[in-house]
């Protein structure tokens, strides 16, 4: 309608534009639930086209990330020769974030024990993911290429150091659509604490199309900003306000039927006013049983708020929705100091909604097709910063996978003796999100879209070398 003031159409009822604008402020919010979207449909046409590049093991992704760099040593990689040298000097060189506070060699305060038919050794803080390790491939072998936190949360994400590119759940999005018409596709729930980290840019969608960035949805009464009617609007109203502002696009859009970016901001407008109905239903957690509730607890206030979220991401995937990701306030994992004790704390908020999601999604059928992802944005070092914490450590990472095509009961991975540095299997970050893709029914290497007078990608396989780890698929379809 922009531009065209003085355009007369009859229209079969008694409003006009101006009284319309003069009389109905209230469904005028609905022009802000257009934003939630992000409208821009610069990408309508390759939109129409996609599909799958070869058959998938999985469909949806559940990303739980951990801000900070959980200590891989400490949680899922034993070193046993930590603990038989601790507060020895550490010998050999190291790649030191804060040189000045490096201290000995600190051995893990937490004991080791193997678990289920796989044997797989966790750490005595994850109790939860101990039950499920039969279900999860464990990677320990995980590199990236910072030691800072916004540039590898970016790396991790994007694949790129540079602020502004794509984040891989905005190319997941691009590359196979959406399922649910009344939901995004890409769905970030944030922690009610505050904002992670490099904040929005986690998931953003750099330069592809806007309307492929992650739609966040806030914790409370109102998870979705602008998207309760106002209360001094009856239901009856608001449908009467959205049936007119539907007339009034249908019509414009007649008057122009190869705008196609015009159809598309229409159906932004139709999916904002379908999420009114969608996502209150979707947060409404009193149709969970108990039973559900407890398993994910709940029932504990150590665990409710992000057992609360796990579950919503579970309602989410059930719903149709691509991706699903899990952020935290700030970076609790990054443990400078009082490494012991901070692990405990996040440890006992986090480890058993964790693997309740993997168990529900497999008792309802879920797993096989949706991966789940635990992990952060790089490890920590063997010795310790100060008295009781560690630095950063790009050398090496522990990070874990459920379901969606991934091999169960399966460690993959190992590093040296004081878990510094992956020295087997090395897997590194565009190797993962190639693997990930790969697992999606997407290659990779033919996921693009332009950029800058060049075909962009996730991988950039031509710079990174990025490949496919068929090993850790029970499965490796579509390889040629």
């Amino acid at each position: 309608m922009n531009g065209e003031a003085n355009m007369h159409v009859d229209f079969p009822f008694a409003h006009n534009r101006r009284s319309f604008l003069n009389k109905s402020v209230g469904g005028m919010g609905l022009l802000a639930l257009a934003h939630l979207l992000q409208q821009s449909r610069a990408g309508a046409a390759l939109r129409e086209n996609r599909h799958a590049h070869h058959p998938p093991s999985a469909d949806a992704v559940i990303c739980l990330f951990q801000h900070g760099g959980p200590s891989q040593m400490d949680l899922f990689d034993n070193k046993p020769e930590l603990t038989k040298r601790n507060g020895q000097k550490y010998e050999g060189d190291l790649e030191i974030h804060f040189p000045g506070q490096r201290g000995n060699v600190l051995a893990s305060p937490y004991a080791f024990h193997p678990h289920g038919e796989s044997g797989i050794e966790v750490s005595e803080v994850v109790p939860h993911t101990a039950k499920i390790v039969d279900e999860i491939t464990l990677v320990r072998s995980v590199t990236t290429e910072s030691v800072d936190h916004e540039s590898a949360l970016r790396l991790i994400h994007s694949g790129k150091f540079q602020a502004g590119y794509p984040t891989w759940g905005s190319w997941v999005n691009y590359g196979l659509g959406t399922v649910n018409e009344d939901l995004p596709a890409y769905v970030v729930l944030t922690d009610p604490g505050g904002m992670p980290v490099d904040n929005v840019r986690n998931w953003t969608s750099g330069w592809l199309p806007a309307e492929y960035q992650g739609t966040p949805f806030r914790s409370g009464d109102s998870p979705v900003p602008n998207l309760r009617t106002p209360p001094n609007v009856s239901p009856g109203a608001r449908r009467r306000q959205l049936q007119l502002i539907r007339e009034f696009n249908r019509e414009h859009l007649r008057q122009y039927p190869a705008n196609t970016e015009l159809e598309a901001r229409i159906t932004d407008f139709e999916v904002a006013a379908r999420m009114q109905t969608a996502v209150p239903e979707l947060m409404d957690l009193s149709q969970e049983t108990e039973a559900t509730r407890k398993m994910y607890g709940l029932d504990n206030p150590v665990t409710a708020e992000y057992g609360s979220r796990c579950i919503i991401a579970r309602r989410l995937i059930e719903r149709g929705v691509r991706f699903v990701q899990l952020f935290l306030a700030g970076q609790p994992w990054d443990t400078h100091s009082n490494n012991a004790a901070t692990l405990k704390t996040n440890c006992a908020r986090i480890d058993q909604p964790s693997a309740a999601l993997v168990q529900d999604l497999k008792q309802r059928g879920l797993l096989d097709r949706t991966i789940v992802l635990w992990g952060g944005e790089f490890g920590r070092l063997p010795v310790s910063q100060g008295t009781d914490g560690r630095d950063h450590n790009r050398h090496a990472n522990s990070l874990w996978m459920a379901g969606g095509g991934f091999k169960q009961g399966f460690p993959y991975g190992n590093t040296d003796d004081f878990g510094y540095q992956a020295i087997e299997n090395i897997v590194t970050v565009h190797d993962l999100h190639a693997t990930l893709l790969h697992a999606l029914g997407l290659d990779h290497e033919r996921l693009t879209y332009p950029h800058e007078g060049r075909s962009g990608s996730l991988s950039d396989v031509a710079i990174t070398q990025a490949k496919v780890i068929t090993d850790l698929l029970r499965s490796p379809k579509g390889i040629a």
